[in-house]
């Protein structure tokens, strides 16, 4: 009889405890939810700095890759095609001829258009008309700036002399243009407020000889 009594004075849970009980849960909780928070803003930035970062490396390559063939020219007897200007310097834009085959010349051109890097690859026959396309390469672009290397002590050499020049004083002197130097910032998608205000424009420098006209 002694153990029952006992059983039944045994005290419950008062409305203060299970008060305490429930906010120091919703503090965990609360805590927990910040963090899944933090964590999921952290990997969106970390993803818009990887796709910036390689969209910037993957235009620069495909600049590089025209640029690489500017003045190219097969010299095959077979051949009519004539490059008369190899490149046509811009401070924000570049212009590369060169011969694709023997039949066609390419005359490829980069520049910045409403914020997006574009190329226009216009195809010139040596019999017909020409046939022009554009597309973007890169979204978001902030600048696109280029400078160039001349070669003005021998230009039998092809060797660079001096600082790179802009494209004003390279057109005024004449000179043969050996060597570009382009630069490219672009910057994330701007839709995303917390990517906006944390990730700051990537911006990509490179240089590339002419190979075909150092010869």
């Amino acid at each position: 009889m002694k153990n029952l009594n006992h059983f039944f004075n045994e005290r419950g849970v008062t409305l203060i405890e299970l008060l305490i009980v429930l906010v120091l849960s919703g503090l965990v909780v609360a805590g927990v939810y910040r963090l899944f928070i933090a964590q999921s803003k952290a990997y969106t930035v970390q993803d818009q700095v990887v796709e910036v970062q390689q969209g910037v490396r993957s235009a620069m390559e495909i600049i590089l890759r025209d640029l690489r063939m500017a003045g190219f020219d097969s010299d095959s007897l077979t051949s009519n095609i004539s490059i008369a200007n190899p490149i046509i310097p811009g401070d924000h834009s570049v212009t590369v001829n060169y011969e694709y085959d023997d039949t066609h010349r390419h005359e490829i051109t980069y520049s910045l258009l409403n914020g997006n890097l574009t190329r226009q690859l216009t195809i010139f026959p040596d019999v017909g008309p020409s046939s022009s396309t554009t597309e973007n390469i890169l979204e978001n672009v902030e600048a696109l700036n280029f400078t160039f290397g001349v070669d003005t002590s021998d230009p039998a050499d092809g060797a660079m002399d001096g600082d790179w020049r802009t494209a004003a004083a390279v057109t005024g002197g004449n000179l043969k243009v050996v060597a570009v130097r382009a630069v490219l910032t672009a910057k994330p998608d701007q839709t995303n407020p917390d990517v906006k205000e944390w990730v700051s424009p990537r911006t990509l420098t490179t240089a590339v000889t002419l190979r075909n006209q150092c010869f």
